[in-house]
């Protein structure tokens, strides 16, 4: 599984003119499932995205996680982190989970994040979405379960 996470004051999620998902201080949680991830991948994420220390302490010192904080998550399925591109210009997905698979894993880690305790909205899985947040710091961390990078 692949994270791209972003610490934000808030954000949403908009599908057809509908908010699927909104939140205040927390994080955004772009999640691309691969086709070899499975429940060890979710459980490795899951623990390591709700806590991340990359919250600032009162020395001002990224220092506490989102459970720390009491912060919450919006996660957003996104299969082009799977997306090639060192040949051509073109992506391809090739590495990319099926879209049932891919879903049930996406929910499998939204309902692993709350089992530690942590508030989560979501978008909704394949569908064109718009994601609107402030960025806060600007924070971005990536994270990929199988430690690529």
């Amino acid at each position: 599984m692949r994270a791209v996470i972003q610490r934000v004051t808030d954000a949403r999620v908009t599908v057809e003119g509908d908010v699927t998902g909104a939140i205040e201080q927390g994080l955004v949680v772009l999640l691309g499932v691969g086709k070899e991830d499975n429940s060890k991948d979710v459980a490795y994420l899951a623990e390591k995205v709700c806590n991340l220390r990359i919250f600032e302490d009162e020395n001002e010192k990224m220092n506490l996680s989102l459970r720390d904080i009491g912060g919450s998550l919006l996660v957003v399925s996104q299969f082009t982190l799977y997306g090639d591109v060192r040949k051509g210009r073109r992506p391809g997905f090739e590495g990319a989970a099926s879209p049932d698979r891919a879903n049930a894993l996406y929910e499998e880690f939204v309902e692993a994040c709350q089992a530690l305790g942590v508030k989560v909205d979501t978008g909704k899985f394949q569908t064109h979405m718009q994601v609107a947040l402030v960025n806060d710091g600007p924070v971005t961390i990536l994270l990929d379960s199988k430690k690529l990078f």
